[in-house]
């Protein structure tokens, strides 16, 4: 019997254009998204490894790095990647997210283009 591909996915975004682009993309690509809003949900969440994290890096309630830096420290979240986005001018704050243990991280302009690409791997719909 083949081994079902894990599509779950944590997102974790303020900007509701962003987050319908996001939704749409994941219906699109069979993924199963579950919006978290406070850090503690997120990291509670990611104790059952979904398979991909989608951080908004401007979001400052969640306080993003602090949150992937928590997040990469669950064992049960080993495999789960993360991939944040960013105002492409916040060169710091993006390096920070890298440090903090973020697979990738891109510009919002870049995420938003790459979008289906990125979920379509995940998800293993080619």
């Amino acid at each position: 019997m083949p081994r079902q591909a894990n599509t779950r996915m944590l997102v974790a975004v303020s900007d509701l254009f962003f987050m319908a682009k996001i939704l749409d993309a994941a219906k699109r690509a069979l993924m199963q998204p579950e919006i978290v809003k406070t850090s503690a949900d997120v990291l509670e969440r990611a104790k059952s490894a979904p398979a991909l994290v989608i951080v908004d890096l401007n979001f400052d309630a969640l306080e993003p790095v602090k949150t992937i830096l928590a997040l990469k420290q669950i064992p049960e979240a080993k495999g789960t990647s993360v991939i944040a986005f960013v105002s492409h001018v916040q060169a710091e704050l993006k390096m920070s997210a890298h440090e903090a243990g973020c697979d990738m991280v891109l510009a919002r302009s870049a995420f938003s283009q790459n979008l289906p690409q990125i979920l379509k791997r995940y998800s293993g719909v080619i």
